[in-house]
């Protein structure tokens, strides 16, 4: 797995690996494209974590998802106080596991 610096080189290389969509938190699932994704129908295949040296508002997670329906794509999230409310199920989903 590649190390990125930023979070822009990680999301541009996972699209340019087929993660073309952008997926976005939705409290206890997913969405892309309209469609609603629950925890239990997608896999996080990768994800690369950046902290802030300076600035608490740069510290993100990039995630390549793949769903069971076919979807393939990033979902970029701030972590600490600056995260997104997330049911118990998804938090344990976007916990950080060893890859």
């Amino acid at each position: 797995m590649a190390a990125y610096d930023t979070v822009s080189q990680a999301v541009n290389d996972l699209k340019q690996r087929g993660y073309t969509l952008d997926f976005n938190l939705k409290g206890s699932g997913l969405e892309c494209e309209g469609q609603k994704v629950n925890p239990k129908d997608f896999e996080i295949t990768e994800f690369h974590r950046f902290e802030g040296n300076s600035d608490p508002g740069d510290e993100a997670v990039v995630y390549a998802i793949e769903s069971r329906t076919g979807l393939k794509g990033v979902l970029v999230n701030a972590f600490g106080v600056y995260s997104e409310p997330l049911s118990d199920e998804m938090m344990k989903k976007l916990s950080f596991q060893k890859n």
